[in-house]
């Protein structure tokens, strides 16, 4: 379930004050109208609501991803025994925005990659950084990007966010979808949340979308 912090949980790592991550070296160009990336990284409230701001993208919609349809619900996936992960299923136009970009972002405001089984407050393996490729192309990109981080030393500690094919994706309860715009003053998104979109804004300028995209309105 999830928990409440009164510290915001990015501000060291992924904090507005941080330079933004060096982009992939490998970032091979598309030219296809839409792609989609699946994300794991923590509760998908945020995840959700930094992407819903990132130029290119037409859609961001919370869900689980890694196990059954049956177990495909909110309060059996926080049991943690389900093989499922909040995620995120994201539907953007990489000639506006690259795959390469799209993990950029990721790794500097949305997840902290040294953490196993948890990001920030919440614990558990539904809360587990994963990336779920779509395409050989997106494998190659994300293990390559991963393994440019560790050489570089980007973070303090070995990156253990893992790269896995795309299992069935099964949307969010309507509740989740669009939380962090519908519940800005919720006390989870204010410590937790809102940090990581205004990290957006100042690494990303030129990515940042000041009026988000949501799940009802689609593509803007």
């Amino acid at each position: 379930m999830r928990r409440l912090s009164l510290v915001p949980v990015f501000l060291g790592l992924a904090g507005a004050a941080q330079a933004a991550l060096p982009a992939p070296a490998y970032n091979p160009p598309d030219t296809a109208s839409s792609e989609t990336a699946i994300l794991s990284g923590g509760c998908f409230w945020g995840v959700q609501g930094v992407f819903e701001h990132v130029k290119g993208v037409s859609q961001a919609l919370s869900g689980y991803t890694g196990g059954q349809k049956a177990t495909a619900d909110y309060e059996t996936v926080s049991t943690g025994s389900t093989g499922h992960a909040e995620s995120v299923k994201i539907t953007f136009n990489p000639r506006v925005i690259s795959y390469g970009q799209i993990l950029q972002i990721y790794f500097a405001v949305t997840a902290d990659p040294t953490e196993l089984n948890y990001q920030g407050p919440d614990h558990g393996t539904q809360y587990r950084g994963e990336i779920w490729t779509t395409s050989p192309q997106q494998k190659e990109i994300a293990t390559r990007y991963i393994a440019q981080l560790g050489a570089d030393h980007a973070f303090p500690a070995p990156i253990v966010t893992r790269v896995d094919a795309a299992m069935p994706f099964y949307p969010a309860e309507g509740y989740h979808q669009d939380f962090l715009i519908h519940h800005p003053d919720n006390p989870y998104i204010v410590f937790n949340d809102i940090p990581k979109v205004e990290a957006l804004k100042a690494q990303f300028p030129a990515l940042y979308e000041t009026d988000p995209v949501t799940v009802l309105k689609g593509n803007t």
